[in-house]
């Protein structure tokens, strides 16, 4: 069990690298992305996989790495990156402006994603990345209607 554990809130672990775990967690997320971005259902159920098992075992993962939102644990970036391009038009230079939205987001966690991370357990692990895609999902989706991007 705390192989599995691991194993998916590293999100295969990514989390494990020594430099930028985080943003290799949303780099997981784009792979993903690229993956099911085609295919809506998929894509929206894909998104609900990962945050109810980041919501399932992101506390065992607290307690495993013996400390609160572990810099291993990366199922978060890689929901909250999925999350971020959801319903936006495929457009590379979108899904890079997607990316460095969402990892400013996450870095900077403006209200109230830095109120919500201070809880512990899944809600803390999750929803601050959940905060941060959406509000890089709704800049997006602003940018693609004044750019007309279909």
């Amino acid at each position: 069990m705390r192989r599995l554990v691991k194993i998916t809130t590293s999100f295969f672990y990514l989390g494990h690298s020594p430099l930028m775990p985080g943003t290799l967690g949303s780099i997981g997320g784009l792979l993903l992305y690229f993956v099911v971005k085609d295919k809506l259902p998929v894509y929206a159920f894909s998104i609900l996989f990962i945050f109810l098992l980041g919501i399932i075992f992101s506390a065992e993962a607290e307690r495993i790495y013996k400390r609160k939102d572990a810099q291993m644990i990366v199922i978060d970036e890689a929901c909250g990156m999925m999350l971020s391009l959801f319903l936006v038009p495929y457009n590379f230079w979108i899904m890079i402006l997607g990316f460095i939205l969402f990892r400013t987001f996450d870095i900077v966690k403006p209200p109230p994603a830095k109120a919500i991370e201070k809880f512990s357990g899944a809600f803390g692990v999750m929803f601050d990345d959940i905060i941060a895609a959406i509000y890089t999902n709704f800049i997006l989706q602003i940018v693609c209607r004044i750019f007309h991007i279909v």
